[in-house]
């Protein structure tokens, strides 16, 4: 660790993290994000010896507009080093607990807004707008759903039951990827909806014995279900070698961390760390990916989303 953020010039030299990010974003060349021009005879690189323009800064001969690889990207007007992006991105992608705002301020001898903010944009980019349906034809998708937050019997606000919580329902698949969603309720309805927009049907669905996947249930391939009451023998795999752990799995670490990790997230951001979770589920080492190219497609991740301050009034 200690070796890749302090010996690695993309952590240290401003031009090489620039030029990193372009490599990363444009593998083919430099793409104009106001016209979309990528014909590399019309776009030019902005260079002299004064150095009186932007370090890295283009020109598209299309439509006269002039680009770094940080404009149309959630990076877009930060005054944070590319340099500091870099490293909080690596540390926020090398290990599955992910890492405070707190510490990332500390570590980057950044102010404590400035990393909060820098790590709301990196969940952005780790947001994947382009996903397709899961499962499919002979494989299985494993469907549950849990609560967070209020959880503290000493808090002023605590009030038993699952409707003053948080719902959370995730979709996995076993050895693959996972999805999940924050919703109001966990209902028959917004189960449902979750499922038919996210899942194959032809796929097989494994739940627990909730009967909020009865009805759906009957939609896809088949519907086998695991047995996890406390008056039920305590099953967790079913006759047909049904389960649901790799979604409890997924909770587990999600829980733990953001207690470990993170101690307190509101209602109102938890999707975003949600789909943290989700990014670094997706592309664990179990599947073969090192932390380096985990924090690239991190860093891929950032064009086409942008990520402001609400305006005060």
């Amino acid at each position: 660790m200690a070796k890749a953020l302090f010996q690695n010039t993309i952590f240290q030299d401003e031009d090489k993290a620039r030029k990193a990010l372009e490599a990363v974003r444009w593998p083919d060349g430099p793409i104009c994000p106001h016209c979309g021009n990528s014909d590399q005879e019309k776009i030019a690189k902005i260079e002299g010896k004064k150095h009186t323009h932007r370090p890295g800064l283009h020109y598209c001969n299309e439509c006269k507009g002039q680009f770094t690889v940080t404009v149309g990207t959630v990076f877009e007007r930060s005054k944070v080093p590319l340099t500091k992006w870099w490293m909080a991105a690596h540390l926020f992608n090398s290990g599955k607990n992910g890492v405070s705002a707190h510490e990332i301020h500390r570590s980057l001898g950044i102010t404590y807004k400035t990393a909060w903010f820098m790590m709301h944009r990196l969940r952005e980019a780790m947001s994947d707008t382009n996903a397709g349906p899961m499962g499919g034809e002979g494989q299985s998708i494993q469907a549950d759903e849990t609560y967070y937050g209020n959880s503290s019997k000493r808090s002023k606000g605590y009030r038993k039951g699952h409707r003053h919580k948080a719902g959370v329902v995730a979709l996995v698949e076993p050895k693959g990827r996972a999805r999940a969603f924050h919703v109001k309720t966990a209902t028959a309805e917004t189960v449902r909806n979750i499922l038919v927009t996210n899942a194959h049907r032809t796929s097989e669905l494994h739940t627990d014995e909730s009967r909020l996947y009865v009805n759906v249930g009957g939609e896809f391939a088949a519907h086998k279900t695991v047995q996890h009451g406390w008056n039920q023998g305590g099953h967790y795999v079913g006759k047909d070698g049904q389960t649901t752990n790799a979604v409890e799995n997924f909770f587990g670490n999600f829980k733990r961390s953001m207690k470990g990790t993170y101690r307190f997230c509101s209602e109102q951001h938890l999707q975003r760390y949600l789909t943290e979770f989700e990014f670094r589920h997706n592309n664990r080492s179990g599947l073969g990916i090192t932390d380096g190219e985990r924090t690239a497609l991190a860093m891929k991740g950032i064009e086409g989303k942008r990520l402001t301050y609400r305006t005060t009034r």
